[in-house]
């Protein structure tokens, strides 16, 4: 499909933008941020981890964001005594009959909002690892497939880790972005004052369907992308792995290990989603570099160097972006 024709069709299927966001401004003070990446997450089919301190709005605008879409909204507490039953369901035995029933659990949501994640144990991992990858949980010996859109949603506190189970590299890279959340700024945080302190009962229109997301997400695949933009993100995610080959010696004693493929996958369909809400039909080397934060912060494993001398992450991305010449 040639490129304007792929432009018409976003513009066209994208009018309702402006509502939506609207909409969630009646709940959600500022936070652009976040809300722009949910909704990149919601569109390009990728699980979410978010990390900021309590109270920052992230729980609140993943329910706004299921009235929105009239989607079926879980929220489930992590804690250490969580069971994978308490998230997959479990098999009851029905006496009258005499065999084995079902009972789904909280997991069979269109959008799941796993609270402290890392606060329950391995096996519950384990068990929310299969539905986000396969997109299907296992109870007994029958596998049920999750209802599109399925999205999982993931909240972790940075300050209090007592108790916590750090999550396994498996799991972390499962998830397509990791935010972090910052707090309002003053004239922000004024309107939540005002807005919040006499608790008033809030609504939101429903303005699309899950039956539209899913529309959105194939909409999202035929996105362009010019083979000097996979050639950039190409660059992006090597330089992880062989910084001394991009003229990032300076990384390569602070980088255990580099990003995987699933970087460089992510960090495309994540780019196309962002194009789509910019209401564009191809993906530009700023769409990239918009997200790419985003995509990478939590798929570089830093040496003990690394953390002895204090550098991040972040600063490693930072740095990433700064050197690779953009197409």
């Amino acid at each position: 499909m040639e490129i304007e024709a792929i432009n018409k069709k976003v513009m066209e299927q994208t009018e309702f933008l402006q509502s939506l966001y609207k909409e969630i401004g009646k709940i959600i003070v500022g936070q652009k941020y976040m809300i722009h990446r949910l909704l990149i997450g919601l569109f390009a089919d990728g699980h979410i981890l978010l990390e900021g301190v309590p109270g920052l709005a992230k729980t609140l605008a993943v329910s706004t964001l299921s009235d929105i879409i009239d989607a079926d909204f879980q929220r489930i507490q992590f804690t250490p005594d969580l069971l994978p039953s308490d998230l997959i369901g479990t098999l009851i035995y029905n006496q009258q009959k005499g065999i084995f029933t079902p009972k789904k659990g909280p997991i069979f949501a269109n959008l799941v909002l796993a609270d402290e994640i890392n606060r329950a144990p391995a096996k519950v991992q384990s068990a929310l690892l299969e539905s986000m990858q396969e997109r299907q949980v296992t109870i007994g010996d029958n596998s049920y497939k999750l209802e599109e859109p399925f999205l999982v949603l993931a909240t972790q506190n940075p300050i209090e880790q007592e108790g916590t189970y750090p999550l396994p590299e498996a799991q972390v890279d499962r998830f397509m972005l990791k935010l972090r959340i910052d707090y309002p700024n003053k004239e922000e945080e004024k309107l939540i004052l005002e807005r919040m302190s006499d608790r008033p009962a809030l609504d939101v229109d429903q303005i699309i369907s899950p039956e539209k997301v899913i529309g959105l997400r194939k909409l999202v695949d035929e996105i362009y992308v010019d083979e000097k933009v996979k050639e950039y993100v190409l660059n992006i995610v090597m330089s992880t792995r062989q910084p001394e080959n991009y003229g990032l010696e300076k990384m390569k004693d602070y980088i255990e290990y580099g990003s995987s493929p699933r970087a460089s996958i992510f960090l495309i369909r994540a780019a196309k989603a962002n194009a789509l809400l910019n209401q564009r039909g191809y993906v530009s080397p700023e769409d990239i570099k918009e997200i790419g934060k985003d995509v990478l912060r939590h798929r570089i494993i830093l040496t003990y160097e690394a953390e002895a001398e204090n550098v991040t992450s972040e600063d490693i991305v930072q740095w990433i972006f700064e050197e690779i010449e953009i197409p």
